[in-house]
């Protein structure tokens, strides 16, 4: 292990040169949004702070006895309450309202988002790929605070619509030269994809993939779009607008044109299978490399990620620079550091 004040120095020299580098993208998980405890619960502690409000009690004793027998988290209890099939278990259903009702109730503070929608979009060389696994509107609430443009897939006023191809229209303006029209793409636009669907987000069996106000309840008979179990995640992800927005992700890691360079990952843990399964192939990659900053991740996180050369994992315990081991750093794991660094 290297002496840790040096390795200290080395890994935030590294970091800072990595964030200011080109064709950066960015996925946030849970940790992104917690914001030492204002934000939104972290999975860890969903189960308890929604259990009271499933009126089912029957189905509600069912997710706690799994849970009770060592189910690891809410959504290995609903794994193993799945049934298999192609529709929805009502388990599902009632964690997903549960979720969205708990969400709902929730206004936390936007500093930090604004100041970060507003540095990764400063540097948007014409754009910006952020993706979320998080439910939460902070980062559209953030842009439209911070007054930058933001693409989600969505348009329209009033129950907005999902359309795929918003991603791929250029944002810009034609100019007059000797050469005649020249388009020049209109820089500071950040690219929004919600791969685990969003608080307002639901699907009318008449009118489609809709989005409704974050703060109210989407129309009577239609589904919300929030897929918290592990297995349905990897299931839905087939579905639209799922499978749209996972394209977008699998695109930008290795088979677009507009590829990133640098993956910067803010509060997931890559506990996830289906999202791991599409950023390693991108390893074999000689120019990417993949940043990863979270309170803690699982031993077997920890080895398999802190041993890769083209990897820098900080945490609060323990470190690695592209497998150089380290100890942990006080606080540039944190979303409220890294906002004010990128």
């Amino acid at each position: 292990m290297a002496k840790p004040i040096d390795f200290i120095t080395k890994l935030e020299a590294k970091v800072r040169q990595q964030l200011k580098s080109q064709r950066v993208g960015y996925l946030l998980g849970a940790g992104s949004s917690y914001l030492n405890g204002e934000g939104y619960p972290l999975a860890v502690n969903l189960w308890d702070q929604i259990k009271d409000s499933i009126t089912d009690v029957s189905r509600r004793a069912d997710i706690q006895a799994k849970l009770d027998e060592g189910a690891n988290g809410i959504e290995h209890a609903l794994d193993l309450l799945d049934d298999g099939g192609a529709e929805d278990t009502p388990y599902r259903h009632l964690v997903t309202t549960a979720l969205a009702k708990l969400f709902m109730s929730k206004a936390p503070p936007s500093t930090l988002h604004c100041e970060f929608v507003r540095r990764i979009a400063e540097r948007a060389k014409p754009s910006v790929n952020v993706f979320s696994l998080n439910y939460d509107p902070l980062i559209e609430r953030a842009a439209s605070q911070a007054k930058v443009r933001l693409v989600d897939g969505f348009l329209g006023a009033e129950q907005s619509y999902f359309e795929a191809a918003v991603f791929e229209e250029p944002i810009g303006h034609y100019r007059f030269s000797r050469k005649g029209q020249v388009f020049s793409p209109k820089p500071q636009v950040i690219y929004l994809h919600k791969l685990h669907g969003s608080l307002g987000w639901y699907e009318c069996p008449t009118n489609g993939v809709r989005r409704c106000p974050f703060s109210t309840d989407p129309p009577l008979s239609t589904k919300r779009l929030m897929i918290p179990p592990q297995r349905r995640k990897a299931a839905d992800t087939m579905f639209q607008p799922y499978s749209a927005l996972w394209s977008l992700f699998r695109g930008c890691l290795g088979q677009s044109s507009d590829l990133i360079n640098r993956l910067v990952c803010i509060g997931y843990g890559f506990a996830d299978a289906h999202v791991n399964d599409i950023i390693i192939p991108a390893l074999a990659r000689s120019n990417f490399s993949v940043l990863i900053f979270t309170k803690t991740l699982t031993d077997p996180a920890w080895k398999f990620w802190s041993a890769k050369t083209n990897v820098v994992v900080v945490t609060e315990t323990r470190c690695s620079l592209k497998g150089q081991l380290g100890p942990g750093h006080p606080d540039l794991w944190s979303f409220e550091r890294l906002a004010q660094e990128v």
